[in-house]
């Protein structure tokens, strides 16, 4: 299909993740209709994504096939909701992860979209039968959440609610894919799906272990960028354990019960806050002082594309 033959895309809210799945998918010809109330919001919005495409371009790390002139025409702002999402056959939520904001957005754009649309969010932890309750086309609704930026890190999360359309979930998962992302389909919804569950487990222990006393927040970030984050950039846990024995028949046998030991003496469930969350923000401001946070985003948005790029050459790429 020619890019002139794609069709529309709309999306709702123009912070930085709905910049984010513009310029994704531009880059492969679609026409982008970006939605915000605040015409000056969108205006900073298409500004700032000229310069990220360029800066892509000039650096030789932006996606598809198209120039980044090419892919920026593709993209346009309305504050008209009806004018975004009509003839849009993919409809994405990007507003604030606050409940009643999203549920809003949701409704607003539930009423004013088109029969037969997919409509999705972005959301990162509120389950889709919250969101998609009440709507007019709930069978048709769909979580697709990103890791932030999207741009740089593939994956995404498909999470239907028990209303959705098998068919809903084949076609998003097909245009997660054509984009160049890499999509999980969660077979069943669950409070904050599967990224952050893992995720929040690694938080948790991190705040234990300074808690306790074990490690300064500098050496929990080093243990992970320096330790089990270079293995997990190229295989994820399970596949580590099976490669790290004579498959995970062998490594279950030797290590499951010293994982059941040490997983019991593990701190328990505590709230992010008090001494300990003073520390951590105190550790982090000092490494990266609050003026200096775009700078850093920078540089990891560089080594996040460089390691886009190496992923590309090894042979091994699962």
């Amino acid at each position: 299909m020619s890019s002139s033959q794609k069709g529309k895309i709309a999306i709702v809210g123009s912070g930085l993740i709905g910049r984010s799945w513009s310029m994704l998918f531009a880059s492969v010809g679609y026409t982008v209709k970006l939605y915000d109330v605040v015409h000056t919001q969108i205006q900073n919005a298409l500004s700032d994504i000229e310069q990220q495409l360029n800066n892509l371009e000039k650096n030789g790390s932006i996606r598809g096939t198209l120039t980044a002139r090419q892919q920026f025409e593709k993209i346009s702002g309305t504050n008209s909701l009806k004018e975004a999402t009509q003839g849009a056959f993919f409809v994405l939520e990007c507003v604030p992860e606050i409940f009643d904001i999203k549920r809003k957005a949701l409704k607003d754009t539930d009423a004013a979209m088109d029969d037969g649309s997919i409509l999705a969010s972005s959301t990162s932890t509120i389950m889709p039968s919250k969101l998609a309750e009440g709507l007019k086309h709930k069978e048709t609704f769909i979580v697709t959440h990103p890791v932030n930026p999207p741009y740089y890190v593939p994956l995404v999360e498909l999470v239907p609610s028990q209303w959705t359309r098998q068919d809903v979930v084949t076609k998003s998962r097909a245009l997660m894919t054509e984009i160049g992302q890499k999509p999980i389909t969660l077979k069943k919804e669950c409070i904050g799906f599967a990224l952050n569950r893992v995720q929040y487990v690694l938080l948790n222990e991190s705040f234990n272990l300074v808690k306790d006393g074990v490690l300064s927040p500098e050496d929990v970030d080093v243990g992970i960028s320096e330790g089990i984050g270079r293995r997990y950039a190229f295989v994820g846990p399970l596949e580590t354990c099976h490669l790290n024995a004579e498959g995970m028949k062998s490594y279950l046998d030797r290590y499951a019960d010293t994982i059941y030991n040490v997983s019991k003496e593990m701190g328990p469930l505590c709230k992010m806050e008090g001494k300990t969350a003073e520390v951590l923000c105190d550790s982090l401001t000092k490494r990266i002082p609050l003026d200096k946070l775009q700078e850093a985003r920078k540089q990891r948005d560089t080594g996040l594309i460089e390691l886009a790029n190496l992923r590309k050459r090894l042979p091994y790429n699962p």
